[in-house]
Protein backbone atom coordinates (compact mmCIF):
# COMPACT_ATOMS: atom_id res chain seq x y z
CA UNK A 1 0.00 0.00 0.00
CA UNK A 2 1.67 3.66 -1.31
CA UNK A 3 2.40 5.69 1.50
CA UNK A 4 1.32 8.61 -0.33
CA UNK A 5 -2.59 7.07 -1.47
CA UNK A 6 -5.43 8.86 -0.64
CA UNK A 7 -8.21 7.88 1.91
CA UNK A 8 -11.87 8.67 2.02
CA UNK A 9 -13.66 9.69 5.60
CA UNK A 10 -15.11 6.39 5.22
CA UNK A 11 -11.33 4.61 5.57
CA UNK A 12 -12.08 3.39 8.99
CA UNK A 13 -15.42 1.92 8.41
CA UNK A 14 -14.57 -0.09 5.82
CA UNK A 15 -11.99 -1.52 7.87
CA UNK A 16 -14.38 -2.43 10.64
CA UNK A 17 -16.39 -4.11 8.18
CA UNK A 18 -13.49 -6.08 7.07
CA UNK A 19 -12.11 -4.39 3.83
CA UNK A 20 -9.73 -5.47 1.47
CA UNK A 21 -7.81 -2.42 -0.25
CA UNK A 22 -6.37 -1.39 -3.59
CA UNK A 23 -5.22 0.90 -4.87
CA UNK A 24 -7.75 2.90 -7.43
CA UNK A 25 -6.64 6.70 -9.09
CA UNK A 26 -4.37 7.56 -6.37
CA UNK A 27 -6.56 6.50 -3.37
CA UNK A 28 -6.68 3.26 -1.27
CA UNK A 29 -10.06 1.75 -2.07
CA UNK A 30 -12.68 -1.03 -0.49
CA UNK A 31 -12.14 -3.98 -3.42
CA UNK A 32 -14.53 -6.81 -0.99
CA UNK A 33 -15.64 -7.25 2.58
CA UNK A 34 -15.45 -9.85 4.68
CA UNK A 35 -19.26 -10.68 4.97
CA UNK A 36 -18.96 -11.44 0.94
CA UNK A 37 -16.84 -11.48 -2.24
CA UNK A 38 -17.10 -9.49 -5.40
CA UNK A 39 -19.82 -12.31 -6.67
CA UNK A 40 -22.51 -12.11 -3.67
CA UNK A 41 -21.94 -8.35 -3.80
CA UNK A 42 -23.04 -8.44 -7.30
CA UNK A 43 -26.10 -10.45 -6.56
CA UNK A 44 -26.99 -8.67 -3.53
CA UNK A 45 -27.17 -5.08 -5.30
CA UNK A 46 -29.27 -6.49 -8.29
CA UNK A 47 -31.34 -7.78 -5.57
CA UNK A 48 -31.54 -5.30 -2.43
CA UNK A 49 -29.13 -2.63 -1.92
CA UNK A 50 -25.89 -1.62 -1.48
CA UNK A 51 -23.54 0.99 -0.36
CA UNK A 52 -20.44 2.65 -2.88
CA UNK A 53 -18.23 5.16 -1.68
CA UNK A 54 -17.44 7.10 -4.22
CA UNK A 55 -15.65 10.04 -2.20
CA UNK A 56 -12.74 9.48 -4.80
CA UNK A 57 -14.71 11.21 -7.33
CA UNK A 58 -14.42 14.97 -8.69
CA UNK A 59 -16.81 17.03 -7.08
CA UNK A 60 -17.19 20.85 -8.65
CA UNK A 61 -19.97 23.52 -8.91
CA UNK A 62 -20.19 26.10 -11.66
CA UNK A 63 -21.14 29.46 -10.96
CA UNK A 64 -21.39 32.46 -12.30
CA UNK A 65 -24.27 34.45 -14.89
CA UNK A 66 -22.12 32.94 -17.68
CA UNK A 67 -21.63 29.39 -16.42
CA UNK A 68 -23.98 27.67 -19.54
CA UNK A 69 -22.08 29.59 -21.65
CA UNK A 70 -18.49 28.33 -20.37
CA UNK A 71 -19.07 24.93 -19.73
CA UNK A 72 -21.23 24.09 -22.94
CA UNK A 73 -17.49 25.57 -24.71
CA UNK A 74 -15.73 22.55 -22.57
CA UNK A 75 -18.84 19.88 -23.00
CA UNK A 76 -21.23 18.42 -25.66
CA UNK A 77 -24.84 18.45 -23.22
CA UNK A 78 -27.76 21.06 -23.96
CA UNK A 79 -26.73 23.03 -20.41
CA UNK A 80 -29.48 25.84 -20.65
CA UNK A 81 -32.68 23.93 -21.88
CA UNK A 82 -31.79 21.73 -18.91
CA UNK A 83 -34.50 21.98 -16.68
CA UNK A 84 -33.84 23.25 -13.01
CA UNK A 85 -32.95 19.18 -11.38
CA UNK A 86 -32.49 18.02 -14.17
CA UNK A 87 -29.40 16.05 -14.90
CA UNK A 88 -27.38 14.49 -18.14
CA UNK A 89 -24.50 12.38 -18.85
CA UNK A 90 -22.35 14.59 -21.23
CA UNK A 91 -18.23 14.00 -22.07
CA UNK A 92 -15.22 16.56 -21.96
CA UNK A 93 -13.99 16.60 -25.38
CA UNK A 94 -10.59 17.53 -27.12
CA UNK A 95 -9.42 19.29 -30.66
CA UNK A 96 -9.23 15.73 -32.00
CA UNK A 97 -13.02 14.72 -30.82
CA UNK A 98 -11.53 12.28 -28.54
CA UNK A 99 -13.31 12.29 -25.11
CA UNK A 100 -11.12 13.70 -22.09
CA UNK A 101 -13.78 12.53 -20.02
CA UNK A 102 -17.11 11.68 -19.00
CA UNK A 103 -19.54 13.14 -16.70
CA UNK A 104 -22.70 14.22 -15.29
CA UNK A 105 -23.87 17.44 -14.64
CA UNK A 106 -27.18 18.70 -12.87
CA UNK A 107 -28.75 21.96 -13.21
CA UNK A 108 -28.75 23.70 -9.80
CA UNK A 109 -31.18 26.60 -9.14
CA UNK A 110 -27.58 28.71 -8.98
CA UNK A 111 -24.63 26.97 -10.39
CA UNK A 112 -24.12 23.76 -12.22
CA UNK A 113 -22.70 20.71 -10.32
CA UNK A 114 -20.57 18.83 -12.15
CA UNK A 115 -19.58 15.24 -10.78
CA UNK A 116 -15.94 13.73 -12.53
CA UNK A 117 -14.27 10.55 -12.50
CA UNK A 118 -11.48 10.14 -9.89
CA UNK A 119 -9.13 8.99 -12.35
CA UNK A 120 -9.10 12.35 -14.05
CA UNK A 121 -10.04 14.52 -11.55
CA UNK A 122 -6.88 16.48 -11.37
CA UNK A 123 -6.91 16.81 -15.52
CA UNK A 124 -10.29 17.73 -15.35
CA UNK A 125 -9.71 20.29 -12.62
CA UNK A 126 -7.34 22.04 -14.33
CA UNK A 127 -8.97 21.83 -17.74
CA UNK A 128 -12.17 23.38 -15.77
CA UNK A 129 -9.47 26.27 -14.03
CA UNK A 130 -7.58 27.14 -17.11
CA UNK A 131 -10.38 27.75 -19.40
CA UNK A 132 -12.26 29.91 -17.06
CA UNK A 133 -9.13 31.83 -16.87
CA UNK A 134 -9.74 32.22 -20.63
CA UNK A 135 -13.46 33.08 -19.96
CA UNK A 136 -12.87 35.46 -17.06
CA UNK A 137 -10.00 37.50 -18.73
CA UNK A 138 -12.49 38.01 -21.54
CA UNK A 139 -14.88 39.68 -19.48
CA UNK A 140 -17.00 36.79 -18.48
CA UNK A 141 -18.97 35.94 -15.31
CA UNK A 142 -18.00 32.32 -14.20
CA UNK A 143 -15.79 30.69 -11.23
CA UNK A 144 -15.57 27.01 -10.93
CA UNK A 145 -15.54 25.92 -7.21
CA UNK A 146 -14.03 22.33 -5.99
CA UNK A 147 -16.19 20.65 -3.89
CA UNK A 148 -13.95 19.25 -0.38
CA UNK A 149 -16.10 19.61 2.35
CA UNK A 150 -18.44 16.63 0.88
CA UNK A 151 -18.18 13.30 0.77
CA UNK A 152 -20.01 10.95 -2.65
CA UNK A 153 -21.75 7.32 -1.45
CA UNK A 154 -23.70 5.46 -3.88
CA UNK A 155 -26.74 3.58 -2.51
CA UNK A 156 -27.63 1.27 -5.36
CA UNK A 157 -30.26 -1.62 -5.80
CA UNK A 158 -33.79 -2.02 -6.39
CA UNK A 159 -34.55 -1.46 -2.16
CA UNK A 160 -32.93 1.94 -2.33
CA UNK A 161 -35.46 4.00 -2.50
CA UNK A 162 -37.33 2.20 0.40
CA UNK A 163 -34.39 2.35 2.46
CA UNK A 164 -33.37 6.08 2.07
CA UNK A 165 -36.64 7.33 2.26
CA UNK A 166 -37.02 6.28 6.39
CA UNK A 167 -33.91 7.98 7.01
CA UNK A 168 -35.26 11.16 4.43
CA UNK A 169 -38.93 11.63 5.82
CA UNK A 170 -39.95 12.26 1.90
CA UNK A 171 -41.56 10.42 -0.83
CA UNK A 172 -38.99 9.69 -3.73
CA UNK A 173 -41.86 8.21 -6.19
CA UNK A 174 -42.28 10.77 -7.99
CA UNK A 175 -38.29 11.89 -7.93
CA UNK A 176 -37.63 10.35 -11.92
CA UNK A 177 -34.18 9.14 -12.77
CA UNK A 178 -31.25 11.90 -13.60
CA UNK A 179 -32.90 14.30 -11.45
CA UNK A 180 -31.07 15.74 -8.32
CA UNK A 181 -32.01 17.84 -5.48
CA UNK A 182 -31.37 19.09 -2.03
CA UNK A 183 -33.10 16.68 0.96
CA UNK A 184 -32.15 16.17 4.57
CA UNK A 185 -31.00 13.16 5.51
CA UNK A 186 -31.05 12.41 8.79
CA UNK A 187 -31.25 16.28 9.80
CA UNK A 188 -28.40 16.71 7.38
CA UNK A 189 -28.85 19.14 4.20
CA UNK A 190 -27.71 16.50 1.04
CA UNK A 191 -27.03 16.53 -2.44
CA UNK A 192 -29.53 13.72 -3.69
CA UNK A 193 -29.12 12.59 -7.14
CA UNK A 194 -31.12 9.80 -8.60
CA UNK A 195 -28.55 7.99 -10.74
CA UNK A 196 -25.64 5.53 -10.65
CA UNK A 197 -23.25 2.89 -12.04
CA UNK A 198 -25.11 -0.18 -11.92
CA UNK A 199 -27.95 -0.14 -14.33
CA UNK A 200 -30.02 -0.23 -10.97
CA UNK A 201 -32.43 2.23 -9.78
CA UNK A 202 -30.15 4.40 -7.02
CA UNK A 203 -29.63 7.45 -5.62
CA UNK A 204 -25.81 9.22 -4.79
CA UNK A 205 -25.63 11.55 -1.90
CA UNK A 206 -22.84 14.52 -1.82
CA UNK A 207 -22.86 14.61 2.04
CA UNK A 208 -21.22 16.49 4.38
CA UNK A 209 -17.98 15.09 5.16
CA UNK A 210 -18.03 15.31 9.03
CA UNK A 211 -21.82 13.34 8.56
CA UNK A 212 -20.97 10.45 5.68
CA UNK A 213 -20.13 8.18 8.14
CA UNK A 214 -23.24 8.47 10.54
CA UNK A 215 -25.15 8.55 7.57
CA UNK A 216 -23.55 5.64 6.13
CA UNK A 217 -23.79 3.61 9.34
CA UNK A 218 -27.45 4.89 9.49
CA UNK A 219 -28.32 3.33 6.13
CA UNK A 220 -26.56 -0.03 7.08
CA UNK A 221 -28.49 -0.46 9.85
CA UNK A 222 -31.34 -1.73 7.36
CA UNK A 223 -30.80 -5.54 7.00
CA UNK A 224 -31.49 -5.10 2.96
CA UNK A 225 -27.95 -2.60 2.63
CA UNK A 226 -24.57 -3.88 2.56
CA UNK A 227 -21.68 -2.25 1.95
CA UNK A 228 -19.74 -3.15 -1.67
CA UNK A 229 -16.38 -2.51 -3.26
CA UNK A 230 -15.05 -2.10 -6.81
CA UNK A 231 -14.67 -5.70 -7.73
CA UNK A 232 -18.83 -5.31 -8.24
CA UNK A 233 -18.54 -2.15 -9.38
CA UNK A 234 -17.23 -3.30 -12.26
CA UNK A 235 -19.15 -6.31 -12.75
CA UNK A 236 -22.67 -4.70 -12.40
CA UNK A 237 -21.32 -1.52 -14.48
CA UNK A 238 -20.47 -3.83 -17.40
CA UNK A 239 -23.54 -5.36 -17.45
CA UNK A 240 -25.39 -2.58 -17.70
CA UNK A 241 -23.38 -1.65 -20.80
CA UNK A 242 -21.77 1.39 -18.63
CA UNK A 243 -18.35 2.79 -19.75
CA UNK A 244 -15.18 2.78 -17.68
CA UNK A 245 -12.82 5.66 -18.70
CA UNK A 246 -9.67 4.92 -19.50
CA UNK A 247 -10.52 1.79 -20.41
CA UNK A 248 -13.37 1.87 -23.22
CA UNK A 249 -13.37 5.28 -23.79
CA UNK A 250 -10.21 7.61 -23.75
CA UNK A 251 -9.02 10.57 -25.14
CA UNK A 252 -8.57 8.92 -28.57
CA UNK A 253 -12.01 7.83 -28.54
CA UNK A 254 -14.85 9.91 -30.63
CA UNK A 255 -18.48 10.00 -29.33
CA UNK A 256 -19.07 8.37 -32.75
CA UNK A 257 -16.98 5.19 -32.54
CA UNK A 258 -18.26 4.91 -28.64
CA UNK A 259 -21.90 5.05 -29.54
CA UNK A 260 -22.27 8.08 -27.06
CA UNK A 261 -23.76 10.22 -29.85
CA UNK A 262 -26.86 10.45 -28.09
CA UNK A 263 -24.88 12.42 -25.61
CA UNK A 264 -24.88 15.13 -28.27
CA UNK A 265 -27.78 17.57 -27.44
CA UNK A 266 -29.83 18.50 -30.83
CA UNK A 267 -29.38 22.11 -30.26
CA UNK A 268 -25.48 21.38 -29.95
CA UNK A 269 -25.50 19.72 -33.44
CA UNK A 270 -26.32 22.70 -34.75
CA UNK A 271 -25.03 25.31 -33.18
CA UNK A 272 -21.42 23.55 -32.25
CA UNK A 273 -19.37 25.70 -29.88
CA UNK A 274 -17.53 22.90 -28.34
CA UNK A 275 -14.14 22.10 -28.14
CA UNK A 276 -14.03 19.29 -31.42
CA UNK A 277 -17.12 19.96 -32.67
CA UNK A 278 -16.05 20.34 -36.49
CA UNK A 279 -14.74 16.67 -35.94
CA UNK A 280 -17.28 15.44 -34.15
CA UNK A 281 -20.25 16.64 -35.91
CA UNK A 282 -18.72 15.56 -39.09
CA UNK A 283 -18.94 12.11 -37.87
CA UNK A 284 -22.48 11.99 -36.71
CA UNK A 285 -23.27 13.61 -40.19
CA UNK A 286 -21.36 11.15 -42.22
CA UNK A 287 -21.04 7.90 -39.90
CA UNK A 288 -17.62 8.64 -39.89
CA UNK A 289 -14.75 6.90 -37.26
CA UNK A 290 -13.03 3.87 -38.24
CA UNK A 291 -14.68 1.69 -35.36
CA UNK A 292 -17.23 1.28 -33.05
CA UNK A 293 -17.69 -0.06 -29.40
CA UNK A 294 -20.03 -3.58 -29.08
CA UNK A 295 -21.12 -5.88 -26.73
CA UNK A 296 -20.00 -9.15 -26.88
CA UNK A 297 -21.07 -12.67 -25.31
CA UNK A 298 -17.80 -14.60 -25.24
CA UNK A 299 -17.73 -18.81 -25.49
CA UNK A 300 -15.27 -20.30 -23.27
CA UNK A 301 -13.12 -18.40 -20.71
CA UNK A 302 -13.31 -14.72 -19.89
CA UNK A 303 -11.77 -12.13 -22.30
CA UNK A 304 -10.18 -9.65 -20.59
CA UNK A 305 -9.22 -5.91 -21.77
CA UNK A 306 -6.63 -6.15 -24.76
CA UNK A 307 -7.27 -9.86 -25.88
CA UNK A 308 -7.66 -9.29 -30.19
CA UNK A 309 -10.94 -9.22 -31.79
CA UNK A 310 -11.02 -11.51 -34.84
CA UNK A 311 -13.60 -11.49 -37.72
CA UNK A 312 -15.24 -15.30 -38.22
CA UNK A 313 -12.22 -15.61 -41.11
CA UNK A 314 -9.72 -14.83 -38.91
CA UNK A 315 -8.80 -11.39 -39.90
CA UNK A 316 -8.10 -8.81 -36.35
CA UNK A 317 -10.87 -6.57 -36.52
CA UNK A 318 -10.26 -5.09 -32.82
CA UNK A 319 -9.58 -5.31 -29.30
CA UNK A 320 -11.86 -6.26 -26.09
CA UNK A 321 -11.68 -2.98 -23.49
CA UNK A 322 -13.62 -4.77 -20.58
CA UNK A 323 -14.37 -8.47 -19.59
CA UNK A 324 -15.88 -10.28 -16.72
CA UNK A 325 -18.22 -13.37 -16.36
CA UNK A 326 -21.46 -11.91 -15.81
CA UNK A 327 -23.28 -12.88 -12.40
CA UNK A 328 -26.56 -11.87 -13.36
CA UNK A 329 -26.26 -14.25 -16.46
CA UNK A 330 -24.15 -17.06 -16.05
CA UNK A 331 -22.10 -15.95 -19.15
CA UNK A 332 -18.46 -13.71 -20.34
CA UNK A 333 -19.16 -10.52 -21.17
CA UNK A 334 -17.13 -8.22 -22.91
CA UNK A 335 -16.95 -4.96 -24.33
CA UNK A 336 -15.04 -4.07 -27.64
CA UNK A 337 -13.96 -2.10 -30.72
CA UNK A 338 -14.26 -3.45 -34.06
CA UNK A 339 -14.12 -2.02 -37.25
CA UNK A 340 -16.95 -0.58 -39.16
CA UNK A 341 -19.02 -3.21 -40.80
CA UNK A 342 -19.00 -6.02 -38.23
CA UNK A 343 -20.33 -4.09 -35.13
CA UNK A 344 -24.09 -5.53 -36.21
CA UNK A 345 -26.68 -7.34 -33.81
CA UNK A 346 -25.84 -11.07 -33.94
CA UNK A 347 -22.31 -11.22 -35.85
CA UNK A 348 -20.49 -13.85 -35.24
CA UNK A 349 -16.66 -13.29 -34.01
CA UNK A 350 -13.93 -14.79 -32.47
CA UNK A 351 -11.97 -13.54 -29.65
CA UNK A 352 -8.18 -14.68 -28.99
CA UNK A 353 -7.71 -15.45 -25.32
CA UNK A 354 -4.33 -16.52 -24.26
CA UNK A 355 -3.15 -19.34 -27.51
CA UNK A 356 -6.98 -20.34 -27.71
CA UNK A 357 -9.65 -18.69 -30.44
CA UNK A 358 -12.79 -18.70 -28.88
CA UNK A 359 -16.37 -17.85 -30.44
CA UNK A 360 -18.52 -14.38 -29.99
CA UNK A 361 -21.50 -12.92 -30.71
CA UNK A 362 -22.36 -9.18 -31.28
CA UNK A 363 -24.86 -8.42 -29.02
CA UNK A 364 -27.07 -5.27 -27.93
CA UNK A 365 -26.43 -3.47 -24.65
CA UNK A 366 -27.13 -3.23 -21.79
CA UNK A 367 -26.01 -6.85 -21.36
CA UNK A 368 -29.09 -6.45 -18.52
CA UNK A 369 -32.35 -4.93 -18.94
CA UNK A 370 -31.52 -1.57 -16.75
CA UNK A 371 -34.24 -0.59 -13.57
CA UNK A 372 -33.53 3.02 -13.58
CA UNK A 373 -37.18 4.11 -12.22
CA UNK A 374 -39.44 5.73 -14.40
CA UNK A 375 -42.45 8.07 -12.73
Amino acid sequence: MSSASQRTALYELHKKHGAKFGPFAGWDMPLVYADQGALDSHLHTRKYASIFDVSHMLQTRIVGKDRHRFLEHLVVADLKELPEGGATLSLFTNPSGGIEDDTIITQQRDSLYVVSNAGCADKDLAHLLKHAKIFQSEGADVEVLKIDDHSLIALQGPASQRVLEQLAAVNLSEMPFMTGRFIDIKGVPCHVARSGYTGEDGFELSIPTGEVVSITQALLENPQVKLAGLGARDSLRLEAGLCLYGSDIDSTTTPMEAGLTWTVGKRRRAEGGFIGADIILDQIANKGGSRRRVGLVVEGAPARAHAKVLSAEGEEIGEITSGVPAPSLGKNIAMAYVKKGFSKKDTALKVQVRNRVQNATVVKTPFVPAGYHKV
